[in-house]
């Protein structure tokens, strides 16, 4: 539940006891160092830097000891810390300088504290692109973390705090966010987003008979579920980027909606039915392979091996395939209306204007993913602006619909009828974050 009237000293505690109760043997620094360190970052958000809002990524960890642990098979494109030839103190002025070298999708800060607890910068850590890859779904994975935890100014008065790949909070202005919703994964909207993956599910279910009878669909459909929702996940967080604003409206009646530019873009879909397809040949192919090495074979089909290098690049290739459909409906909604998908992620067209107009007489707000009733928390539609109104009154009179709107500070809320209620979830997670098993958990 998101807590109002915070400040960064607020998320300074809530991370410190988080960390005060972790698996990890480096130090926790003093909480009066942490106030200072999430204090000075959030009046920086406040600042411009050649009239360009400041986004930069620090990462708390020890100059005298970077990487404590490193693994046995060190990968090319593992983070290394470069250090500067003298240290400069932690201040506004000085992240806000360095902001315009550190970009945050590609570099960190590398801050520590003295034995006065005075915080300083003494170097910045490369390789950040490939941990930001794998957080928006673009990558399969990603190498581990360096220092204690990260916290990046992502808006003004925002800051995200993360530790090993789990998003510790957010604080919003003025609201402390402890956790997002996974709607994606549990609850009503995980189940509508599933169930309108049937036609995929379909193909692939014939694929498997006339291609791979070996393979059972029911060891690949959690996959396939997958790969729905991350590519949604995407095209939401591409979105966000635009710092626009956006709606997008997944409904197969598009009664009430006057679409200004029509279209009927279907690649997306069909290039999410080939990437699974090229994955599951992939698959077949390198298992194939490893069988017979594990059983001391010492010959091997060749074929086997030309299946498997084909089948990988066609991945990779229509992996690029769906970053560039996503790339191109995100920009359609810059332009003002919803962005209309059939439920099998056809979009209909772009620039729609809503015109059902019955409002309720009030919505409720959901503080978990799987919205139980007596969770429920009644809200007055009138609060919410223009473009959360019109999804509010399409979503309510025409049941079965789902909205989601993403608001010009990143901020997005889905919109489902349940019965009579119009349910809102807001808070919504949509990268990639997991759960550190460095963590203890609460019973």
């Amino acid at each position: 539940m998101a807590l109002p009237n915070a400040q960064p000293k607020d998320l300074a505690f809530h991370v410190f006891e988080k960390l005060k109760h972790s698996k990890i043997a480096l130090p926790v620094p003093p909480l009066n160092v942490m106030e200072e360190l999430f204090e000075c970052l959030f009046f920086t958000s406040m600042r411009t830097e050649e009239s360009d809002l400041v986004m930069v990524t620090v990462t708390l960890i020890d100059p005298n000891n970077p990487d404590p642990k490193p693994p046995r098979n060190i990968v090319a494109e593992r983070w290394s810390c470069i250090n500067f030839e003298t240290p400069i103190e932690l201040s506004i002025k000085s992240l806000v300088k360095l902001s315009k070298a550190s970009d945050p999708s590609s570099t960190s800060l590398a801050v520590y504290y003295d034995q006065q607890g005075k915080l300083f910068i003494w170097g910045m850590i490369d390789q950040a692109i490939h941990y930001q890859s794998f957080l928006n779904y673009e990558s399969e994975s990603g190498s581990e973390q360096p220092g204690l935890f990260q916290v990046s100014i992502n808006d003004i008065g925002t800051l995200n705090v993360l530790f090993d790949y789990e998003l510790l909070a957010t604080l919003k202005q003025n609201v402390l966010i402890p956790r997002y919703l996974d709607v994606f994964t549990i609850g009503p909207i995980s189940k509508i987003l599933k169930g309108n993956a049937a036609q995929l599910k379909s193909e692939l279910r014939t694929f498997l008979k006339t291609t791979h009878t070996g393979e059972t669909f029911e060891d690949w459909e959690s996959f396939l579920n997958g790969i729905w929702i991350q590519t949604l996940s995407r095209l939401l967080l591409r979105i966000q980027n635009y710092h626009h604003g956006g709606a997008i409206l997944i409904a197969d009646n598009h009664d009430d909606i006057d679409i200004k530019y029509t279209v009927q873009y279907d690649r997306l879909k069909h290039a999410i039915s080939n990437y699974a397809k090229e994955t599951i040949n992939n698959y077949v192919a390198e298992t194939l392979i490893e069988d017979y090495i594990s059983e001391g074979k010492k010959v091997i089909d060749k074929n086997w091996y030309v299946e498997e290098s084909k089948s990988l690049l066609a991945k990779q290739e229509i992996a690029d395939e769906i970053k560039g459909c996503i790339s191109f409906l995100a920009s359609h909604t810059c332009v003002d209306g919803v962005l209309l998908f059939s439920r099998d992620m056809v979009s209909k067209g772009f620039g729609g204007v809503l015109k059902a107009r019955r409002m309720p007489k009030k919505i409720f707000v959901s503080p978990t993913a799987t919205a139980s009733p007596k969770s429920l928390i009644p809200a007055d539609p009138n609060h919410f602006g223009t473009r959360h109104r019109s999804i509010i009154a399409y979503c309510y009179n025409h049941p079965g619909s789902l909205g989601l709107v993403i608001s010009q500070d990143g901020d997005i809320r889905a919109f489902y009828r349940i019965e009579e209620k119009l349910i809102m979830w807001e808070n919504i997670k949509t990268q990639q974050f997991l759960k550190s098993n460095k963590l203890k958990r609460r019973t």
